[in-house]
């Protein structure tokens, strides 16, 4: 396949020679692991591949006529990301531009200006890694351990369907909406009914995004859908709002003096921006520890969990391009770039040119977890969606047997590359 890394041999040892056979196996496990992602990535949106695939024979930076500068090395990626004087990420053709259109031009200072510097400031201490742990085994304990009892007892697990449900109860409960679903209009007809819709609300908002690679321009008749899908997203934001705790984001926004129709807004993109990536990673983790062999290691190993969600991350690369506008002329790496311009960052195909999913792999300091972003707009939350993926994983690990997928589907037509099903059973 065009897109395939060039896999490294591995030299699996015996009696002191290499075993060629298991080498052999080896190999083929990585190279049936890339091919999954490979249709995963295309069943998304087809010209993915096509687009990750330029990246890796256009060099450093390049520009690509009606789509915009290509970069596909990390350095440049990372300078890109930590220079606000010359990136935006509110131009034509890039997110910001989208959201404003549908929540409003106060989207313009919370993205970046001065109220996203304010906003992180008052919240950075919601996210720290003691929070984000105990949040997750607030949120999300009891339901993982219900899904390591349902494997041990025989049955089979639908792995992306518990992610949307795990990631739909983890942002619920930081909002302070784990009371105000109900109100939201979400089904109740089990109790994981009303976060798996809320996790399909933020799935059709993101469709959107989707639809606008060339241009963020919505039509009319979009933008009154996608505050329609809003409105329903955000039905218990108000009482909420009101009662909220300051250990929640709607209380932080509260007491930042942010009024009810903005935090409805920054809610929404929370609904939006904290489940979709994380649970695509979840379920596409699991995946590649099954289709590399390496949960047989990692069971050996447990302690390596945060190797296991380190790979994970990197591998699966949730947001495969970042965009960014450029909003004033400058030349880097011997290119000239001019306002008004699009950057798409090939994160993907950074973030996977060392190879497959590998515990052994060390920790790139290149590369510095650019799945996460970089600069002003790293991801606030990426220690809960590190926590997320090591619970799910100890909750597979406690069921203390490998799992074998007996069912997996790719979604077509999303904005990011996930699973719309993947069923595993204990082996």
């Amino acid at each position: 396949m065009l897109l395939a890394a060039r896999l490294p041999w591995l030299d699996v040892r015996k009696g002191g020679r290499t075993h060629r056979s298991s080498r052999k196996a080896a190999v083929m496990a990585l190279d049936g692991a890339h091919r999954h992602e490979l249709r995963l990535l295309a069943a998304s949106r087809p010209a993915f591949p096509v687009l990750l695939t330029l990246g890796r024979f256009t060099g450093p930076i390049r520009r690509l006529p009606g789509v915009g500068w290509l970069v596909s090395d990390p350095s440049i990626a990372r300078r890109i990301l930590t220079d606000p004087d010359h990136f935006t990420i509110l131009g034509e053709g890039i997110v910001g531009h989208l959201w404003a259109q549908v929540l409003g031009d106060w989207v313009d200072d919370m993205f970046d200006g001065a109220g996203h510097r304010a906003l992180r400031t008052q919240t950075r201490d919601l996210f720290t890694q003691d929070r984000a742990a105990s949040l997750v085994a607030r949120a999300a304990g009891p339901r993982l351990r219900r899904c390591t009892a349902e494997l041990v007892a025989g049955g089979a697990v639908d792995v992306a369907d518990l992610a949307r449900v795990v990631v739909g109860r983890i942002v619920a409960d930081l909002l302070g909406l784990k009371h105000g679903m109900q109100q939201a209009g979400c089904a109740e007809s089990d109790d994981d009914a009303a976060y798996r819709e809320l996790f399909n609300l933020g799935e059709q908002l993101a469709a959107l995004a989707a639809r606008s690679t060339a241009s963020t321009s919505i039509p009319e008749h979009a933008i009154a859908s996608a505050r329609a899908i809003v409105a329903r997203m955000t039905g218990g934001v108000a009482a909420a709002w009101r009662e909220a705790s300051a250990d929640t984001m709607l209380g932080r926004c509260r007491e930042l003096g942010l009024g009810l129709r903005e935090t409805e807004g920054l809610a929404t993109l929370l609904m939006v921006a904290g489940t979709q990536t994380t649970a695509s990673a979840m379920a596409r983790t699991v995946a590649l520890l099954h289709d590399t062999a390496e949960q047989h290691r990692l069971r050996a190993q447990p302690q390596r969990i945060d190797d296991a969600v380190r790979e994970g991350l990197r591998v699966t690369t949730p947001v495969p391009v970042i965009g960014r506008s450029v909003s004033a002329d400058l030349e880097i790496a011997g290119q000239r770039l001019r306002a008004g311009q699009r950057v798409l960052m090939l994160a993907y195909t950074t973030n996977n040119a060392p190879g497959g999913f590998d515990l052994d792999h060390a920790n790139l300091q290149d590369n510095r977890q650019p799945w996460f972003g970089a600069g002003r707009h790293y991801c606030l939350g990426s220690l809960v969606g590190r926590a997320e993926l090591s619970a799910l994983l100890d909750a597979l690990l406690a069921a203390g047997r490998p799992w074998r997928i007996v069912e997996r589907r790719y979604a077509r037509r999303v904005l990011i590359p996930t699973y719309v099903r993947l069923r595993i059973a204990l082996a």
